[in-house]
């Protein structure tokens, strides 16, 4: 078994930091006690269920040494038969549970308790294979197919992942070790994959050491993803912490993550299988977000955008030690949209920079795609930004003959180190308000000062208030 590395004391810190903002926000899990009955565990959750099990009901063994594919498997399928009867919880116990790739089902939470870790399994052969995406037409590591990811589930709905802050751990350094040795037939699992479903929580988890992507919603709608802290060594490939796919109506909030790639990454299919697909990602809210990704971004619009992306609003951000901000990353051939963005209040220390588009991001599924299919890029808005510590202040790069349009930049703070040329913009249009430093032309500061728009309304999921849920701490079987 290939051993993952310890984390250092600043990922503890973003655990601390990570509880904190929970208990500010609400989401605070409590212990309670019921007089004259058995002890009781609350929680917040969209669904609360009629029947709970333990793990250890079907033979789970929690010593970090002992499979425990086949009990998740017996349980998640006995408890299945509950889903028209109010549902069932299956509780994971305090203990370390090592298990491959577990599949889902409707109206089903999966708890895992305080000093719970469900451990991933290095063993191949427990992992099943799936077939690439149609949205992507072929895998992101290798072009055949892809490894099932950890927790994995399709066409459900009603679906809970929670906790007391328990762990997920992907042992990730496995498969690192083989995509840099060039070894990788399929695709690398991600740690959390829930497709063509709605009605799904992710919530109040430690996840680490992801072999890929941590946590990827696609083809779905109707998301809350909340209180989770990420965690991944910040040279470790492609462990992206929240990537929505094709998504619908989608709530991230409360969450710290710490990367080797972007810690959330919005996408919607690749050139013509993104195109011919056609499932876009919006109405999207993003806030209460912290991010530390040295060579990744902390929102990524992209690169996979050919399904179209509209409707995102991020707010409340907090980026260090971080290569770019909320960045746009686009090319020829991907077609596609990226319009009616909004972003507000930003608070960044140590960064490249702070503003970044990219119309030249060249990687492409296979020679197949169109030349001709360019991308829209419109509607991009930033407002009330502070940043110190700060290399180059924006490098915004559209498209010969395809302009990035409607750019609105207002009251920002940007202090940066002794680069002379701190705009850098090509084929952009927009325009800046109360901004320093000074931008580029292509961005002409208005003579009356104006405010970047920020959508009044609400994206439907921010309405959808969480139940207080409970069960008794020992197993009904």
């Amino acid at each position: 078994m290939k051993l993952c590395p310890k984390f250092s004391e600043s990922y503890v810190v973003g655990v601390i930091f990570t509880v904190l903002l929970l208990g500010l926000q609400g989401v605070r899990i409590v212990e309670c006690k019921v007089a004259k009955e058995l002890d009781c565990l609350e929680y917040p959750a969209i669904s609360c269920r009629k029947h709970t099990a333990f793990l250890t009901d079907f033979g789970g063994v929690g010593d970090g040494k002992t499979s425990n594919t086949k009990a998740f498997q017996y349980a998640i399928s006995n408890l299945s038969h509950y889903a028209s009867d109010g549902g069932a919880l299956l509780v994971v116990p305090p203990g370390t549970w090592l298990t491959g790739s577990l599949n889902l089902t409707s109206h089903f939470t999966l708890f895992l308790q305080s000093e719970a870790t469900i451990l991933a399994s290095q063993d191949e052969s427990e992992w099943p294979t799936l077939a690439v995406l149609p949205s992507y037409g072929r895998g992101r590591d290798a072009p055949d197919g892809r490894f099932s990811s950890l927790i994995f589930g399709t066409n459900l709905t009603d679906v809970v992942i929670t906790g007391y802050n328990g762990t997920i751990d992907g042992q990730g350094c496995y498969w690192w070790d083989k995509f840099h040795k060039g070894e990788l037939k399929l695709t690398r699992p991600y740690t959390i994959e829930i497709m063509f479903s709605n009605h799904i929580q992710i919530s109040n988890l430690t996840l680490i050491n992801s072999p890929s992507w941590f946590v990827h919603p696609i083809y779905s709608s109707d998301i809350i993803i909340q209180g989770l802290t990420i965690l991944a060594p910040i040279d470790s490939p492609n462990t992206d912490g929240i990537n929505p796919d094709s998504c619908t109506n989608t709530r991230i909030e409360d969450c710290y993550i710490v990367s080797g790639d972007d810690c959330i990454a919005i996408k919607s299919g690749w050139d013509e299988y993104g195109i011919k697909f056609r499932m876009p990602s919006q109405h999207i809210i993003i806030r209460r977000l912290e991010c530390v990704s040295p060579d990744s971004a902390m929102i990524a619009l992209g690169s996979e955008m050919s399904g179209g992306i509209q409707d995102v609003r991020a707010e409340d951000l907090t980026a260090i030690n971080t290569e770019s901000a909320v960045r746009i990353k686009t090319a020829v051939g991907r077609g596609g949209y990226v319009k009616d963005i909004f972003v507000k209040g930003m608070n960044l220390k140590t960064m490249k920079y702070v503003f970044w588009m990219t119309g030249s991001y060249g990687s492409h599924p296979d020679p197949d795609f169109d030349p001709k299919a360019l991308p829209n890029i419109s509607g991009i808005n930033y407002r009330d930004v502070f940043a110190d510590n700060v290399t180059y202040s924006a490098r915004l790069d559209g498209i010969a003959n395809d302009p990035f349009t409607g750019i609105c930049i207002s009251n920002v703070t940007i202090h940066s180190g002794d680069k002379k040329l701190q705009w850098n913009c090509t084929d952009v249009e927009g325009v800046t308000s109360n901004v320093y430093p000074r931008p580029c032309e292509l961005l002409p500061e208005k003579k009356e000062k104006i405010e970047c728009p920020y959508p009044d309304d609400k994206v439907p999921i921010e309405s959808v208030q969480l139940k207080t849920c409970s069960f008794k701490s020992v197993s009904f079987f």
